[in-house]
């Protein structure tokens, strides 16, 4: 009974009992390979792809657009997030017109990256950040605010400067937000950079949905987001693991 109880187990057991109802529907129903493939389908689709070296290059350029575009939007949020929480002013200033490239669909703004900087992937990182920023600013933000107020007086008594108070205090305490803010900026980094290679770029698993969009190759498109799916789930559990040892290292130095 115990093996059955964890958690991985059942999730899955969850994803077998799933797959195996959708073969099952699939081929009892007679549904069309164009409409629905199997999974057995889309998984000899996706050995092939593999196998013989096409889908590679493809995944190693939306991983290299992700981490682009995380990196450059995770540093622009965190310092603006920073700054924001820091000067009441700058906040009353600028946040508005961060609220406003945020409402603004990024999906209209693609033709026009695409006729700032060109095709290939210096429009989809501009995308990517662009999308991933603004949680990272804002969950930073709102971490910094909620610091216990006891202890910001304490540091006050004690004579702790502003940047003391910041590295000291601040930061360490919202850590636990501003990882979370982290989380969310990686999948929306991924979605982020999926949907930029919708437009106009030639390499990248968006590319590869378009092209079998084109070719109706309906196992090419399930075999293309089943590898976006796994590269979002293994790119989690990567920011889970960082979080956990941070808030580890964080916890033996208090």
């Amino acid at each position: 009974m115990k093996p059955m109880s964890n958690p991985r187990v059942l999730a899955g057991a969850l994803l077998v009992l799933l797959v195996a109802a959708w073969e099952l529907v699939v081929r009892q129903a007679g549904i069309s390979a164009l409409v629905l493939p199997a999974p057995s389908a889309v998984a000899r689709t996706l050995w092939t792809a593999l196998s013989t070296g096409y889908l590679w290059p493809h995944i190693g350029a939306t991983l290299a657009e992700m981490l682009l575009g995380l990196a450059l939007g995770g540093i622009a949020g965190l310092a603006i997030g920073v700054a924001l929480a820091e000067s009441v002013l700058l906040d009353r200033v600028v946040k508005p017109y961060v609220i406003v490239s945020q409402v603004v669909p990024k999906l209209a703004l693609a033709p026009l990256f695409v006729l700032w900087f060109g095709f290939g992937m210096l429009p989809t990182v501009v995308m990517t950040a662009l999308i991933c920023f603004f949680p990272l600013m804002e969950n930073t933000l709102t971490s910094l605010r909620q610091v216990d107020p006891h202890r910001l007086q304490l540091f006050r008594m004690l004579g702790a400067s502003r940047a003391q108070t910041l590295w000291r205090l601040k930061l360490p305490a919202g850590l636990p937000g501003i990882l979370a803010g982290l989380r969310v900026a990686l999948v929306l980094a991924l979605v982020g950079a999926v949907v930029g290679e919708f437009i106009g770029a030639s390499r990248g698993l968006g590319a590869v949905i378009i092209a079998a969009q084109g070719m109706m190759d309906t196992s090419l498109m399930f075999a293309a987001l089943a590898a976006i799916a796994a590269i979002g789930l293994l790119g989690y559990q990567a920011t889970l693991m960082l979080e956990r040892r941070l808030l580890r290292a964080y916890a033996d130095l208090s």
